[in-house]
């Protein structure tokens, strides 16, 4: 590993001489006003935590101190230096939220508050706990951070803890590298920060796999003076070849990551010696033809190994990560790894804007992910301008997390879409769990049910011994579920509940819907048949469980058109006028065809109004056509012999497109002002002209019974008006009325 180089003690305290100095150092490239806000937030911290020691015996100021320092080689602005030199206040005697926003600005303080709450939940223990469940919890640490400054503060101090984790026992040493392992070094991968990352994921595997560290380290050591030989050697004549090409370039050994060998040789299976960037040199030029001017002038030198060179210059990662890679055999005969990038693309892979995450992980990232990282990387490369990039004046929505991670009482993270309720937490814990829920608590406080949930909360679940969901949580508006999969498991419970119980449920059901809409009795075997079940009963079970809707059912009974012209029960029609109905395209007159008769002009009789798809019957008149009648209508049930004798058979036409029809429409309701605005703003909407209105009031009752007659295009936008009017407050009935 590489020593990080700082004024600041490494061990024991740090007096005000120390402090000065380091200070003294930070004003070189820092505002003096930003140099005099941190040493205020120096005195606070110094006077909270004088004489205090971390569990490792670590004094705890001076690892405030060396948080900052660290933060501030990533060239951040202040903000986040203020916050990582007072995150150790909350909990503390000392700690005042108000007072801290009022001195440092709400940023800062609320960034505080931020890095306790992550550092809270990062510091669940994650020994026991899935890949998915630590995937989880790295998401949900960025999710709640509203600043994505907090988690470089969170990085910062986890790296601290690991540069003294040699001071903890054994056991504590393997707990902390795992949690450290398997959600610090990969947010510092995925947010790119690489000073960051290399040194945690070195510092784990000294830890976790502490006889292939020092194997590792003693082959790395063992060859050192030979290597640097070799790379003093190899730059010297890169060096001079480019100044002889007239090519400024700064050439370095690259720092060995010795996480990345061992990760390599474990991924391709070879030995140390067979590692390219065992031994390697990057070089640093001002443009990208210049990069590409080296690349030759080191093939020139050195034979290049076939299939190890990568060109991301031209053909960027999609993190944006650009630079060349190329390999070559060297003098020895042993590989050599040479990268050559500007000093821009360098910059940017040292703070993290263009991150290794993507083709250094081998896991599949899923797109919102990658919104997040980008919206946060985007943030991060204008520290150092003064005015935003223009494409940063996009609205952060678009960046916004789809997804959120909350916890459970005994830490388990769960995902859930974003806007997801209690009640969809409930069933993603169990189903058992959401069957008996009648209740929650978030964060220690009752809570709606169907209150939206945030990242970050921790949520608790009150339930009881026996019992089931309620069909409101089905209804999607009450806003209870978000989940398909919580609506699926409530559907499932009530589908297995008493089919007999479901039965009568949906007889009743469809029966209010058809006596509503004044449509005749319907044939259950039929619509059985047309909606895929075997029975009658198993129709009206899916109603009654909530599958299918009486309003669904009652509609497709009245859309049902007779084609075929068969014998009217109850009527008996004279033979000279039974004849063969028409074909499809023979049409008719109007909107109703006549059986046997084409050219024939049709009207709806005004005492039935049938709409489309009554059942109906059409009676010849002298000189007026055919007035069509419904089939139950009391007129044609009154007729005598000789007027039945007039009865034709009729159907609706194939098409009623442009069409109007009467109906009337009976509302009860209770009386009250602005009743009949309410009912009329209704027929507005619907874009249905009303004929005709009678109401009447009865005051002692204080019921008004209202007769509306309307022009509809059909039996769907009846349905559908009648519905509505139902909704209106005080509304007691709606249903047609025939006569």
């Amino acid at each position: 590993m590489v020593s990080l180089v700082t004024t600041l003690p490494k061990e024991g305290t740090a007096d005000q001489q120390q402090v000065d100095s380091w200070l003294d150092e930070l004003a070189k490239r820092r505002p003096a006003k930003d140099i005099e806000l941190l040493r205020e937030a120096i005195a606070t911290a110094r006077a909270a935590h004088q004489g205090e020691t971390a569990a490792d015996g670590f004094d705890r100021f001076l690892s405030l101190l060396h948080t900052v320092d660290t933060l501030d080689g990533l060239k951040l602005d202040i903000e986040p230096l203020l916050a990582a030199m007072l995150s150790g206040l909350p909990g503390h005697a000392a700690y005042d939220a108000a007072q801290v926003e009022q001195r440092f600005g709400p940023a800062v303080a609320a960034m505080v508050a931020q890095v306790s709450r992550i550092r809270e939940l990062s510091a669940t223990s994650s020994e026991n706990v899935d890949e998915k469940g630590i995937e989880n919890l790295r998401r949900m640490l960025l999710g709640i951070a509203d600043d994505v400054r907090a988690i470089l503060v969170v990085l910062s101090k986890r790296l601290q803890l690991m540069r003294r984790l040699k001071h903890l026992p054994p056991d504590v040493q393997r707990r902390v590298a795992r949690e450290t392992q398997l959600v610090h070094a990969p947010l510092a991968n995925r947010l790119g920060v690489w000073r960051l990352k290399w040194e945690l994921e070195d510092l784990c595997l000294r830890y976790l796999q502490p006889a292939e560290y020092t194997r590792l380290a003693s082959q790395l050591d063992g060859k050192r003076r030979e290597r640097e030989a070799f790379i003093a050697d190899v730059i010297e004549r890169m060096g001079a070849a480019c100044a002889q090409a007239d090519i400024p370039v700064d050439l370095s050994g690259r720092p060995k990551h010795i996480y990345s060998i061992w990760k390599k040789m474990k991924r391709k299976r070879v030995d140390f010696e067979q590692v390219f960037d065992v031994r390697a040199v990057r070089a640093l030029v001002e443009t990208v033809p210049q990069c590409y001017e080296v690349l030759g002038i080191a093939h020139s030198l050195w034979r290049p190994v076939p299939g190890e060179f990568d060109d991301y210059i031209a053909h960027p990662k999609q993190n944006g990560y650009r630079s060349l890679h190329t390999a070559v055999v060297g003098d020895d005969g042993k590989p050599l790894e040479i990268q050559v990038r500007t000093r821009e693309m360098h910059e940017h892979a040292e703070r993290g804007v263009a991150a290794h995450w993507k083709y250094k992980e081998s896991k599949s990232q899923d797109d919102e992910l990658e919104r997040r990282i980008e919206w946060m990387r985007r943030w991060l490369e204008q520290q150092d301008d003064d005015n935003p990039p223009p494409d940063s004046v996009e609205d952060d929505t678009e960046y916004e997390a789809r997804r959120i991670y909350v916890l459970s009482p005994q830490g388990k993270v769960v995902e859930l879409p974003n806007g997801a309720t209690a009640l969809d937490f409930a069933y993603a814990i169990h189903t058992l769990v959401g069957h008996r829920c009648r209740g929650a608590k978030v964060d220690g406080h009752i809570a709606p049910l169907a209150q939206p949930l945030k990242s970050g909360q921790k949520v608790e679940i009150l339930t009881v011994k026996e019992g089931g969901p309620s069909r409101d949580w089905l209804n999607p508006h009450s806003g209870y579920l978000t989940t398909n999969k919580a609506r699926n498991r409530i559907r499932q419970w009530f589908k297995q509940q008493d089919y007999d119980q479901h039965t009568a449920i949906g007889r009743a059901s469809l029966e209010r819907e058809v006596g509503r809409l004044s449509l005749p009795k319907p044939d259950l075997d039929k619509l059985a048949a047309r909606f895929n079940f075997k029975t009658h009963d198993d129709l009206l079970a899916a109603i009654g469980r909530g599958e299918l809707s009486a309003i669904q059912v009652a509609n497709a009974q009245a859309e049902r058109v007779p084609r075929d012209a068969a014998a009217i029960a109850d009527h008996e029609i004279p033979e000279k006028l039974r004849r063969r109905a028409p074909s499809r395209a023979a049409g008719g007159a109007g909107q109703v065809v006549v059986d046997g008769v084409g050219d024939l002009m049709t009207q709806v009789a005004k005492c039935c109004k049938p709409v489309p798809y009554d059942d109906i019957i059409g009676y010849i008149t002298k000189g007026r056509g055919v007035t069509v009648h419904r089939k139950d209508c009391a007129v044609v049930r009154k007729m005598d012999a000789e007027h039945r004798a007039r009865l034709v058979e009729v159907a609706w036409g194939d098409s009623q497109k442009d069409s109007r029809f009467l109906v009337d429409i009976h509302v009860l309701a209770t009386d009250r002002k602005g009743l009949l605005r309410d009912i009329s703003s209704v027929f507005a909407n619907a874009e249905i002209d009303v004929l005709g209105v009678n109401t009447q009031s009865d005051r002692r009752s204080e019921r008004a019974s209202m007769r509306f007659t309307a022009e509809v295009n059909d039996m769907t936008q009846l349905s559908r008006v009648i519905d509505r009017l139902a909704q209106i407050p005080d509304v007691l009935e709606v249903r047609r009325q025939l006569s």
